[in-house]
């Protein structure tokens, strides 16, 4: 098809379903002049043999294709001497013997089933991501090397051993390192240099130790820190509130223990958007000064403008200008079910500081958190009542309460919260009446169990009286009135105006004041007895 267009520099067929058939003369045919080729997407289930003969190819984009087993050897030669830009992700291979391209800038090979040891991509590679494979063993110090390389991804691999000591080297390039989802073990290495570049930095899902180096704040930077799910013994480290562009911050399951240390600085996490310290053994009360500080938090608006994901756009130079994305990546739990988000939303959200030992009052300043889209408080040891403020975060999606000390009413200022999906107060001390209609029709019995003391719908604990925890109605200035309304309400007032008649009514015949009333109460009073006189006189002459 292409055969007649041996000029051909930049061919994209991205996003169709081709046949490369590799026998026939179809396919007998070289494009010497080809520079780009994109075929991304297109049920490829083998490399182009038409590639044989485009020795200054720049880029070529084969991912999320059908292509099998490994990169065969006359692919070497193609674009050995220009090749910059090299995407085999979201195939079948299973090997790479080698990387030989000498001018190679970015290398995606992930979401493959490569096994073996890791290979070591050439010193010009500047992104190089091999994640979602099966790769083994340790990772080779030859790694450490790479003066160039800025985005590093092994995550979801199987690889072990410890961190190399020589990453140090790397914290002044590199600026998004991620070694998730692996079996590293030992300390995280004080490998943060003074100058670090790092952004982003995942190793959740390890089997790390020890303390955390206190080296980190050297990377002034940093936006994203993924530590969850190992095996980190210390103290909350609240020294990371210097760093001024944290965004996100996940430390759940581990090993960290005593309260919360205070602080009087006014920018500590003021940036922060995921605060994510759950199931570990924190004490004490919960962070109010912190809470106060997450402005970011706090009355945020729409700029369509903004990059809907966090992430870093590079651009390079060399033989092609190439601007690329790369978004960051975390694990987080939404409504009860943990995920892995391999795109964080700029937008998102939320506090979870579940499954610690976190004792006292939930602080009613939490309420101006009125951008925060979750918040997960269970299975702690909190006290008191439910803050009505709660009713001022208007973005909440999910709020889970349950297994606390909770007691008092269930505020009907949570009606507001018309975005909400999920909710759970369940196995606390709550008391009175659910509050009914909007959002609240939607949860189910689950929500409230182990609250004795809870009735109305959904539970089958019918209320003895139709009482509704206040909710905010509008006064005709627009400020708010709570009115609570109910059938004791009635019976006392009816009951008090009984009373109060009767008692009026003795006190004015036995004064004779006011005359105008008695004197209109007499007049009705002779003209009834009137009328009823000559109605009897009329009836008298009739006798059955």
């Amino acid at each position: 098809m292409f055969s007649k267009f041996q000029n051909l520099q930049n061919l994209d067929l991205s996003s169709n379903s081709l046949s490369l058939h590799s026998n026939g003369t179809s396919i007998d045919y070289t494009l010497p002049n080809l520079q780009n080729l994109y075929l991304s997407s297109c049920n490829v289930s083998k490399f182009p043999r038409f590639l044989r003969g485009s020795k200054s190819l720049l880029t070529l984009d084969l991912s999320d294709n059908r292509i099998y087993d490994k990169i065969p050897e006359w692919m070497w030669d193609v674009g050995k001497d220009s090749l910059y830009y090299l995407n085999l992700s979201h195939n079948f291979l299973t090997d790479t013997e080698q990387l030989p391209w000498k001018e190679i800038a970015v290398i995606d090979l992930s979401s493959n089933l490569i096994h073996g040891d890791l290979p070591i991509p050439p010193l010009t590679t500047y992104s190089f991501s091999i994640s979602n494979n099966s790769l083994s063993g340790e990772i080779s110090s030859l790694i450490c090397s790479m003066s160039s390389l800025a985005f590093l991804d092994l995550s979801h691999n199987n690889l072990r051993g410890i961190i190399p000591q020589c990453f140090g080297n790397l914290s002044r390039s590199v600026q998004s390192l991620n070694l998730g989802k692996n079996k590293f073990h030992g300390i995280i290495p004080p490998i943060f240099a003074k100058g670090c570049q790092l952004m982003n930095l995942n190793l959740n899902g390890n089997q790390l130790g020890g303390p955390l180096p206190r080296s980190i704040i050297h990377c002034k930077s940093l936006e994203v820190l993924d530590l969850g799910n190992n095996k980190i013994n210390d103290t909350f480290p609240y020294w990371l509130g210097s760093l001024p562009l944290l965004q996100v911050l996940v430390l759940r399951s581990n090993q960290l223990q005593g309260s919360i240390h205070d602080t009087r600085s006014n920018l500590s996490f003021s940036k922060i958007q995921i605060f994510d310290l759950s199931s570990n053994y924190l004490t004490g009360p919960l962070p109010v000064r912190y809470i106060k500080n997450f402005k970011a938090m706090v009355n945020l608006t729409k700029d369509l403008s903004a990059i809907p994901y966090m992430g870093v756009n590079f651009l390079n130079g060399g033989p092609q200008t190439f601007d690329r994305f790369y978004s960051y990546s975390t694990g987080i739990a939404i409504k009860g079910q943990e995920f892995e988000l391999e795109k964080i939303f700029t937008k998102l959200m939320s506090i979870d500081l579940s499954n610690n030992k976190f004792q006292g009052d939930i602080p009613k300043v939490i309420g101006k958190l009125n951008s925060l889209k979750g918040l997960n408080i269970s299975h702690n040891n909190l006290s008191g009542c439910i803050p009505a403020s709660i009713g001022n975060m208007v973005s909440l999606e999910w709020l889970d309460l349950s297994s606390n000390k909770l007691i008092g009413m269930i505020p009907g200022s949570l009606l507001d919260l018309i975005s909400l999906s999920f909710f759970n107060v369940s196995q606390n001390h709550l008391e009175g009446q659910i509050p009914q209609g909007k959002q609240f029709n939607t949860f189910g019995n689950d929500s409230y169990e182990g609250n004795k003391g809870l009735c109305g719908f959904p539970v089958s604990k019918g209320c003895s009286y139709s009482v509704s925890p206040p909710s905010n109605l509008l006064e005709e200035d627009g400020s708010n009135l709570n009115i609570a309304f109910g059938w004791k309400v009635v019976l006392i007032g009816y009951g008090c105006g009984v009373v109060f008649g009767l008692a009026m009514g003795y006190v004015v015949f036995q004064t004779g004041k006011p005359k105008w009333f008695v004197s209109l109460v007499e007049d009705r009073h002779h003209k009834r007895r009137k009328t009823s006189k000559i109605g009897n006189r009329s009836g008298g002459g009739r006798r059955i």
